[in-house]
């Protein structure tokens, strides 16, 4: 415990501020000139000990009836370890333009508001904290400090297991640790919001796994750089949230990871851009949301993400595109949506009607994925059923087929391509008529200008060379002319065997067709 002999004047000013909860600011007359990034040049008469914070927030000075005790100070220089681990804080604490000579601690410890604004903090160690209140870092630059019982790498803010009543305020800060965790707060229990605006930075990965965030994690215009070739900007794997918003110039140089998450609302990139980690690999991860679940996807970004696209097993009502949302590769394998909402209002209007261009666009971020997965395909062919676009559904799954086939061993392909050829899988089955007129036209042109000799002579129909053709193409019943006529010319006589030949491999590529068009449909 201190005497107030043994304090210096502005630890005496701070010391009789601290009952009535008055501000007192230790900047010069002309705070413009100063400069928080200067403070360890101030001197004595704006250095107040750490030790003397802690005491006064411990209880040392108690307050007085009709005011409320709280420590507000602005622009000292924090001299020593602010040590508040597993201390009960029932004053709140507002610190501005404060330079700290070494990291907070804050572990295990119960607190009303906090606020750090505009202020240098070489790392802030807050887990397991019960903060009642906000927590503000506004404006701050935090970097990374000692590793922690929880993480071994270098942290500038760990809140792990922390539970926070009220909202996490980041606007404009700047969290360094480029080697580490910018933030570590997995497991971290929010009642507000997570704000992340206004030029805030993080040099260093964003890790919220297993977060609760009833709230909002609003990120627009953020900035996330992580270094190295795999480099993750931000984790927030099996996190749950009400809304996450990655939009408004948001920026993450490094994978940004929404594996499992849950999320109540929406889930935003409008505007952003996803470089994925600074390698020069092209399937890199820039976005892992493998099984994330959400109302709405809004995936129309600024520009074609640099990495892949990971979107296995995730599940939206409503996913929202445009031209630069998907990169060279997608991994598509699962992927559920309820509706495809496209940001460009000349191809939504062709949507309405039907577009090949649109079609084959969506077929082309398809076979972005690696090998051959059906189920993306049959998504597709759904959606475009329930918007009452069939026929963009059957060239979905023709597409399907094609790409199949390219999996499939040398016999197999052949019969892929015949299948393609005469009946389009199935489903083109007008293609069979085109064959069916295109050979018997051949047939009767090539018949009619000979004649053939009959099996028993004056008995049977006359010759027809269009039901003589007819008879040789189709292989069920007879219509009498194929068994009462035979040719004495070789080259005719192979045409006829020829049309029996394609008979029998259309009607079966017909019957093959159909069938499956049927077991689908």
């Amino acid at each position: 415990m201190f005497s107030y002999d043994e304090l210096t004047s502005p630890e005496r000013a701070l010391w009789d501020a601290f009952p009535e909860g008055r501000r007192v600011d230790l900047r010069p007359d002309t705070p413009q000139e100063d400069q928080v990034a200067d403070g360890a040049q101030w001197g004595p008469e704006r250095t107040v000990r750490a030790a003397v914070l802690c005491a006064l927030l411990l209880g040392a000075n108690s307050g007085q009836p009709g005011a409320v005790a709280q420590l507000r100070l602005t622009g000292a220089r924090i001299r020593g370890r602010l040590d508040l681990a597993g201390a009960q804080i029932a004053h709140p604490l507002w610190l501005e333009a404060c330079w700290f000579d070494q990291a907070v601690n804050l572990l295990g410890a119960s607190t009303q508001t906090l606020v750090f604004t505009g202020s240098r903090i070489p790392g802030i160690e807050a887990d397991s904290a019960r903060i009642e209140g906000n927590f503000s870092l506004r404006h701050s630059v935090v970097e990374d400090g000692a590793p922690t019982p929880f993480n071994r790498l270098s942290t500038a803010l760990s809140l792990t297991d922390a539970r926070i009543s009220g909202a996490l305020l980041l606007n404009g800060a700047h969290l360094i640790a480029p080697d580490g965790w910018a933030l570590s707060a997995g497991g971290l229990a929010m009642e507000g919001g997570i704000f992340c605006r206004n030029g805030f930075t993080a040099h260093g990965e964003v890790r919220l796994m297993g977060a609760q965030l009833p709230g909002t994690l609003v990120m627009q215009g953020a900035r996330l750089e992580k270094p190295g070739p795999r480099g993750v900007a931000l984790t927030l794997d099996n996190a749950t949230a009400s809304s996450l918003k990655f939009s408004q110039g948001f920026t993450a140089n490094g994978t940004v990871r929404l594996r499992g998450t849950q999320v109540r609302d929406n889930v935003t990139f409008d505007g952003a851009v996803l470089n994925g980690p600074p390698a020069h690999d092209a399937h890199a991860p820039a976005l892992t949301a493998l099984h994330l679940q959400a109302v709405d996807l809004d995936l129309t970004l600024a520009r074609p993400p640099s990495g892949t696209l990971d979107l296995r097993g995730a599940q939206v009502s409503y996913l929202h595109e445009n031209e630069h949302t998907w990169p060279q590769r997608v991994e598509l394998d699962g992927f559920v949506y309820g509706s495809i909402k496209t940001a460009d209002a000349d191809d939504e209007r062709h949507e309405a009607v039907g577009n090949r261009e649109s079609v084959a666009r969506r077929l082309a971020w398809i076979r972005s994925s690696p090998g051959y997965n059906p189920q993306p395909y049959e998504q597709l062919a759904t959606w475009y059923r329930r918007a009452g676009h069939d026929d963009d559904a059957r060239r979905v799954l023709l597409a399907k087929q094609r790409h199949r086939r390219r999996t499939q061993p040398p016999a197999g392909r052949a019969w892929g391509h015949l299948l393609d050829i005469t009946v389009g899988y199935g489903y083109r089955p007008w293609l069979a008529g085109i064959w069916l007129l295109a050979l018997t036209l051949l047939g009767t042109m090539a018949f009619a200008t000979n004649s053939p000799t009959p099996v028993k002579q004056g008995e049977g129909a006359p010759f027809q060379p269009l039901v003589y053709t007819l008879d040789l193409l189709i292989p069920i019943a007879g219509l009498g002319q194929r068994t009462g006529w035979y040719w004495t010319s070789d080259s005719l006589q192979w045409l006829a065997y020829l049309l029996i030949a394609l008979g029998w491999v259309l009607t079966t590529a017909v019957i093959a067709g159909l069938t499956r068009t049927l077991q689908k449909n």
